[in-house]
């Protein structure tokens, strides 16, 4: 028996996903790395064990009710775990789409602001005192009336919504109408109402097609379907909806992206014409501090906010004290470009974990283990240093933090170091070090240690020429001013800086239409899927091929079940009490809804029926359990499987489930797995492929199997831009484009630009110090 005073957390045969039994320990009260491969399991035994089991112990304490629920998530598969304090996870969760959330409410920095207006603000004379929520453009009491506090509003003009006047009703005169039947239900109201739907749109009269444009009434009319041949229609009751009406409501409420985003293109955008893109009333926009409207200090970077605030009075000076020790932990954190009126999806899952970091600074826990996703995610090595700064500030609290990370640098700046290994998939899962940072150096078969204690410089290789260019700008957006940048043809262009300093602003520049260009590609790292519904088989289109192969076989034949049996998305085959998800979702009070495993099909996802069919001793449940390298193997002598099996193979994802759900993927496998599809394609003529990060989350053993198919792709005659962080990858480039000097208002030029060479010789640039190191064998990330 362990004393209670036992300084370790002692993980004792832990099973989650692939480990192996793992025993561990881990020292409190030290910034500790857990590191390997990409799906070696460190993620499965940092968040999957330790914090798991320290969450579930929480739950022990809370209400029977949510207790039981909780049961049904299971608890991690562990023997025990001795000496494990309580536990806060920073996980890289993507941002909810909601233009809402923003810097302010993340961090909450906004309610500090304003009860700084509420309680010092200047008021104009006679004006009556406002709560704080009267600064919130989300509540009833702030947001503006016109534009509900979104600060913009959306109109549509006869113009947009009938581009060709030449066509009748009947001929599509009414483009944002939808398709289809609804589009012909709409056409016959019209017909049933009087109007002339065969008259060219623009013979119409003014007041006519003002009306079926714009009207807010909706009557209702007994239609007389025209009879096709061969069917029975009936008359029906038909209800009309203007076209304004029809666009307004499906930009608002429509839950598909594709019906929204058509929507779209019938509407303008412009700044409310009441507050003026200031979202709040008129009364709260009428208070000032510093002479500047609470809009106007969100709209300021933060670096440039914390100098913008009051120091007297007693009452301002308290608030403004509180504000600036709130802001300057984001500021270390390589955030200051930021404002706070930024809204959340805009932002990248390295920068919206560094702002939650920051705000647990300002917590004041004592006593708990930090379990973190990789901080340093998007981060330019001159913030990794203010990164280590922070994880020690944790730690000095009194806190444990323990680090899920692939930067080298992180790994030399942590207390103690857990591998985990060799490789992934079925070949890792064991613990291969754990101890100081120094002793790894001596184990044999540790790809990390290749990495961190490897100083010879980078390989000379000869720098590609270019066979012609592409010019963009002057571009003028976001914090860029006029910029014009040259990417090169035929070659790896890397595009660096600090966060913040413009680079995917400028890359997202890049279009089709360029002359050079020809067909463009543009993999970024959003999910593939927002449920577990979307995975890894469905979205390459490898479930196809495996379902047929299921739909062939003499069992399946006999029985009558065809392809669609073998769909767990469609009623069928599928498990009708989860409807093919493998999970129910789980309603817990006063917490977040969570999921768990189906009680009748247990995960499977199908019927009994559907899982008694077999190919080679395999159900269907039992192959989307393979991996994609068991599966390369399984299916050896199906070309059409193989193919996209290849493709992921060669992206490093060997280690992934085929029914793996879109929701467990990290930004950086969603990546690869587009990539993985695209290359399944075969050549094509020449592409330009555009990158954003494609190493976040990647080891650096896995960073050379990327960028071996990168590099892959320029042999072949194909363009490939990558915007990188990742020293190794930008010392390997042919071009080098820096931005900065520094992020938001201090970046946005174009600090050097040539071979990685020349780039690492510039003077002014953040990124030459380092990119000079990688070329001399220093550190590589």
């Amino acid at each position: 028996m362990h004393s209670p005073h036992d300084p370790y957390v002692r993980v004792r045969d832990a099973r989650e996903h692939n480990l192996k039994g793992v025993d561990v320990d881990v020292p409190r009260d030290v910034v500790a790395v857990f590191t390997g491969v990409s799906g070696s399991g460190k993620s499965s035994l940092a968040f999957g064990t330790v914090y798991a089991e320290a969450q579930r112990r929480y739950f022990e304490s809370v209400a029977p009710y949510a207790r039981r629920l909780i049961h049904q998530v299971g608890a991690p598969k562990v023997g025990e775990i001795t000496g494990l304090p309580p536990a806060v996870s920073l996980q890289q969760r993507r941002a909810a789409p909601t233009s809402r959330s923003s810097v302010g409410t993340v961090t909450n920095l906004s309610n500090s602001l304003r009860m700084l207006f509420s309680r010092a603000g200047d008021y104009p004379p006679g004006a009556e005192r406002l709560d704080s929520d009267a600064f919130s453009p989300n509540t009833a009491a702030g947001a503006c009336p016109e534009c509900h506090g979104l600060g913009r509003v959306h109109r549509t003009t006869e113009e947009l919504l009938v581009p060709d006047p030449a066509l009748s009703i009947r001929d599509g005169a009414i483009a944002a109408w939808p398709g289809a039947w609804q589009g012909k239900n709409l056409r016959d109201v019209l017909d049933a109402l009087g109007h002339d739907v065969d008259r060219p749109w623009r013979e119409l009269p003014a007041a006519e097609r003002e009306w079926i444009l714009f009207t807010d009434e909706q009557p209702v009319v007994t239609v007389h379907p025209v009879r096709d041949a061969g069917r029975i229609q009936r008359p029906y009751q038909g209800t009309y909806t203007s076209a304004r009406r029809y666009v307004m409501k499906t930009f608002s409420d429509s839950r598909s992206a594709t019906l929204r985003a058509k929507a779209e293109r019938f509407l303008t955008s412009a700044p409310c014409p009441v507050c003026g893109g200031g979202r709040l009333r008129p009364e709260s926009l009428a208070v000032t501090v510093g002479g500047r409207t609470i809009a106007e200090l969100a709209a300021l970077p933060l670096t440039e906010l914390a100098g913008q605030l009051p120091a007297d009075g007693e009452t301002a000076k308290v608030l403004t004290g509180d504000l600036v020790s709130r802001i300057t932990p984001v500021v270390e954190l390589g955030l200051g470009y930021l404002s706070l009126d930024r809204s959340t999806p805009t932002l990248s899952a390295g920068e919206l974990q560094r702002l939650r970091l920051a705000t647990q600074l300002r917590s004041g826990l004592f006593g708990v283990v930090y379990v973190l996703d990789e901080p340093s995610a998007g981060l330019h090595p001159a913030d990794t240093e203010a990164l280590l700064t922070v994880l020690a500030r944790l730690k000095a609290a009194g806190n444990s933090v323990f680090v899920v990370e692939h930067h080298l640098e992180v790994m030399r700046g942590a207390d103690w170091i857990v591998d985990v290994g060799p490789l992934a998939g079925e070949h890792g899962g064991r613990v291969l070090y754990s101890g100081p940072v120094a002793g790894l150096a001596e184990v044999a078969g540790s790809a990390t240690a290749r990495h961190l204690f490897d100083r010879s410089p980078a390989p000379a290789r000869r720098v590609r020429t270019p066979r012609d260019r592409v010019t963009v700008g002057p571009v003028s957006r976001h914090n860029l001013r006029g910029v014009r940048a040259e990417f090169p043809l035929g070659v790896l262009t890397a595009v660096t800086g600090v966060s913040g300093s413009g680079k995917s602003t400028l890359v997202g520049e890049i279009t089709g239409d360029l002359p050079g260009v020809g067909r463009l590609v543009s993999v970024d790292q959003r999910p593939i899927g927002r449920t577990p519904r979307s995975n890894l088989a469905t979205y390459t289109g490898l479930f196809d091929v495996v379902r047929r192969v299921f739909a062939a076989t003499d069992e399946a034949r006999e029985r009558g079940y065809g392809v669609g049996r073998f769909s767990f998305n469609v009623p069928g085959g599928r498990c009708e009490t989860c409807q093919g998800e493998g999970f129910v979702s789980v309603e817990l009070l006063f917490l977040p809804s969570t999921y768990a495993p189906c009680p009748d099909c247990g995960g499977a996802r199908y019927n009994p029926g559907t899982l008694e069919v077999a190919y080679r001793g395999r159900n269907i449940a039992g192959v989307l359990d393979l991996t994609v390298e068991e599966a390369a193997e399984f299916f050896a002598d199906t070309p059409a499987v193989t193919r996209s099996l290849a493709a992921l193979l060669d992206v490093g994802l060997g280690y992934l489930r085929l029914g793996q759900p879109a929701t467990e993927l990290s930004g950086g496998e969603a990546q690869r797995i587009k990539l993985a599809s695209e290359l399944q394609r075969g050549r094509r003529s020449h592409t330009l492929y555009l990158l954003d990060e494609p190493t976040t989350g990647l080891h650096p053993a896995d960073v050379e199997v990327l960028m071996r198919q990168l590099h892959g792709l320029v042999d072949a005659g194909h363009t490939v831009v990558v915007v990188e962080h990742d020293m190794s990858v930008v010392a390997g480039a042919d071009h080098v484009i820096d931005l900065g000097p520094g992020g938001g208002d201090a970046g946005g030029r174009i600090v050097a630009a040539g071979p990685p060479g020349e780039v690492a010789r510039a003077s002014g640039s953040a990124t030459a110090p380092y990119l000079e190191r990688a070329l001399d064998g220093g550190t590589r990330r």
